[in-house]
């Protein structure tokens, strides 16, 4: 074993000799095994010649992708279907998939990545192993094909086209002919399945010994794979609503099928691509795409969530058997929700929050994923189109010029070509860029030579030339694939970059400077339990620290006084609105605000208040918390939340409200402490004297683990009634404790 670890040792020291001499390393790949005899140092050895595939180094290139969330969620207004809809429901009488590129386009977007089949099995193209679909519907008398008119107008644009194909299939599951767990023997198939007068173009087969469902899905893959032009990307989500008959997927053969017929295209979920931990946007601050795994990522069939905030920090590489590169996607939607359901109630994201998460995604060595949900018109709403727009324009304002154009330093590390480097192989590890004339910038773009290379920097330092003296402007941690380092503008005429930790010598292949143009805060409205609004800047929620909204403020980026403008009757505020210099009250309604700055607008800040929460009451619960606890539910703060007892079943709250209202909807809000206790489905109940209540309507929210957001249902009708209570049935991710944040109700 001494031998071993001896000789090991010389040949690590020979290879990092030789690597500094000139500039070669030991073999690269993928995925490098982790031997007994590997040292910690070896380990970090290894992690550093780990590189991504050509498609994943291409999937990072896209940068900025979009997601298509469309099917009959959108007509019922659900986030989740249960397979049993009529295949009617989705009544589109229009499409306009070019608008969807064309908005695409104009954001800076590379990839759109469509929901060929979400959770209910329903399919928008015309397969050929299915009724249940867009066959079955009025659109085009059944002739209508969804994902060949975003593959015509992907060409057109020059848009790369991806597939959502959920493995999950609800349809499958409740249909009583359905193929899902229907306990079939596991035979040899031919794929794809010959299905008279529509024979196939690509004439390629595969043999796979499956049962019927993993058939079923294979066959689709295959009409995907070669029906639809370049598919770039196999979307496969992990979420599960319901499974049946012990199900198991056959990833493997999956994979064999995609790797033959979509040889550019990536898979998320798996081997490629895995996902960023939450949906809500949120990034890690160290976002390391080579990971550890226990087992050959190459043989896996199944690929759990990775969701650990210190992810492939070296602590955690010692600790695996396999290190793998494996980039992570951050997702969210520009909507509240995945599917459209209204232009009334669903908030929109602005601007400065789509930008924002840009900035942090993509230059924080991952990709954004932003779904777009089209409306019942075919189209994406003209609000969507607007922040799409806005948010390319601002990209491009920002990034589309380089300050450093034409400055001295490393040419290699400046000719704006990814795959030259500078490698940092000198004891100081550091850079130093001089511009011919002072500039003036906030913004720092580094990127590492990750495809020769790999992720090597651990800790970096950036300094200005001020005054005649260095001075350190921002320092962070890894780099990988792009860095966007964010900081209070400077001038000068000297960059220097300094890596202050680093797993072997790093290699730099890009540096570049750019300048934001501050613009005025986004803001926060609320109201406290008294009726007073209080307008001030956002604090964003949006960063990852478990589920707590933590300060990674935007608006500590931006520079100069604003003055804050406001509306209360719906209209869009402007310069000459009512000038916000304090508290005011409002009973209920609708309160606008924007901040401007030297006649520059910000974006429109919204909040729609409920009842006045004075004088509300609890007066019952299932909780055995104490007695100062049980109002958190109505105290219009949402970071106290009241939660029920273990047992209690079921576990509900009672709300008198003081006096009779006639009430159209309620808000719920979860809290976001942990993931717990989050009300999935519920009951709403009313009553004319608190003691005897009768049922009003039931209510259903999804994804509440991944977007803890506030979710608003709107009654079928207006009901009147003092007391409430909120019943739960359902809590998110088979809890047994319900929790409430806040309650609001809505008056007509």
């Amino acid at each position: 074993m001494k031998k071993k670890i001896i000789g090991l040792l010389v040949f690590m020291v020979f290879m990092a000799c030789k690597e500094e001499q000139t500039g070669l390393t030991m073999a690269t790949a993928s995925t490098i095994p982790i031997n007994e005899a590997d040292t910690k140092d070896s380990i970090i050895v290894k992690a550093a010649h780990v590189v991504p595939t050509p498609n994943q180094y291409e999937a990072l290139k896209d940068e900025f992708i979009a997601f298509i969330h469309f099917g009959p969620n959108t007509f019922t207004r659900m986030e989740w279907g249960n397979g049993m809809e009529d295949p009617a429901i989705f009544d589109l009488q229009n499409l306009d998939t070019e608008q969807w590129c064309r908005a695409m386009k104009e954001a800076g977007m590379k990839k759109v990545i469509l929901t060929v089949k979400h959770h209910d099995g329903f399919v928008l193209w015309q397969s050929r192993y299915t009724q249940h679909g867009i066959m079955s519907t009025p659109f085009k008398d059944g002739k209508g094909d969804i994902l060949r008119e975003l593959s015509d107008s992907c060409e057109k644009y020059g848009l790369k086209l991806g597939v959502y194909l959920s493995p999950a299939d609800l349809y499958q599951i409740e249909n009583p002919e359905g193929l899902y767990g229907n306990l079939s023997e596991y035979t040899e198939r031919t794929i794809p399945r010959p299905v008279e007068g529509r024979p196939f173009e690509n004439k390629t087969t595969f043999k796979f010994k499956v049962d019927d469902y993993n058939e079923y899905f294979l066959n689709q893959l295959f009409e995907l794979l070669t029906e639809y032009g370049p598919v770039h990307e196999v979307w496969f989500d992990g979420a599960h609503p319901k499974r049946k008959g012990g199900q198991t997927y056959n990833y493997l053969a999956w994979k064999e099928l995609i790797n033959e017929l979509a040889p550019k295209a990536v898979v998320f979920g798996k081997q490629d691509i895995r996902w960023g931990g939450n949906e809500a946007g949120r990034t890690r601050d160290t976002e390391w795409n080579v990971i550890p795994y226990v087992d050959d990522p190459a043989k896996l069939n199944r690929f759990a969530d990775l969701t650990n905030p210190s992810l492939g920090q070296r602590e955690e590489l010692y600790e695996g058997k396999f290190l793998h590169y494996q980039p992570a996607e951050t997702n969210t939607s520009i909507r509240e929700g995945w599917f459209y359901r209204d232009d009334v109630f669903q908030t929109v994201r602005s601007t400065d929050d789509v930008f924002d998460i840009y900035e942090r995604s993509v230059g924080g060595n991952s990709t954004f994923l932003l779904n777009i949900p089209p409306n019942r018109e075919g189209k994406f709403s003209s609000r969507d189109v607007e922040v799409l727009k806005e948010v390319g324009e601002r990209i491009d304002a920002t990034y589309g010029r380089n300050l450093l154009a034409g400055a001295d330093g490393p040419t290699n590390a400046l000719d704006e070509d990814t795959l030259s480097y500078e490698l940092l192989d000198g004891d100081s590890k550091e850079i130093i860029i001089t511009t011919p004339e002072l500039v003036t910038l906030n913004r720092l773009v580094l990127q590492e030579a990750i495809t020769t290379h790999s992720e090597r920097v651990e800790k970096h330092a950036i300094d200005a030339w001020v005054d005649d003296a260095w001075k350190e402007i921002v320092t962070s941690t890894n780099i990988g694939y792009k860095r966007i380092l964010r900081f209070p503008e400077v001038t000068t005429t000297k960059i220097r970059i300094r890596v202050l930790q680093s797993r072997m010598a790093p290699a730099l292949s890009n540096v570049a400077a750019h300048y934001y143009e501050s613009r005025p805060p986004q803001l926060s409205i609320i109201r406290n339990v008294d009726g007073e609004v209080t307008i001030q800047p956002k604090k964003e929620a949006f960063a990852w620290h478990s589920w707590k909204p933590d300060a990674d403020n935007i608006s500590k980026n931006l520079n100069g006084d604003f003055s804050i403008r406001y509306t209360t009757d719906g209209s869009e505020p402007n310069k000459n609105s009512t000038l916000f210099d304090g508290p005011f009250k409002i009973n209920s309604g609708e309160v606008k605000a924007i901040a401007i700055r030297e006649n520059e607008l910000g974006s429109v800040a919204a909040a729609t208040f409920g009842i006045v929460k004075k004088g509300w009451k609890v007066i019952a619960t299932d909780s055995n918390a104490a007695k100062s606890e049980v109002g958190f539910a109505i105290d219009a703060n949402t970071d106290t939340y009241w939660s029920s007892g273990p047992k209690g079943r079921p576990h509900f709250v009672s709300v008198d409200l003081g006096k009779a209202y006639n009430i159209k909807g309620f808000a719920y809000t979860p809290q976001t402490e942990n993931a717990s206790g989050m009300i999935e489905k519920g009951i709403i109940k009313t009553s004319s004297n608190g003691t005897s209540w009768k049922t009003v309507e039931t209510f259903e929210f999804g994804n509440l683990i991944n977007d803890p957001t506030a979710r608003t249902h709107n009654f079928k009708n207006t009901i009147t009634a003092r007391f409430v209570r909120i019943e739960a049935v359902v809590i998110a991710g088979g809890g047994n404790t319900a929790t409430i944040a806040e309650l609001d109700f809505f008056e007509e």
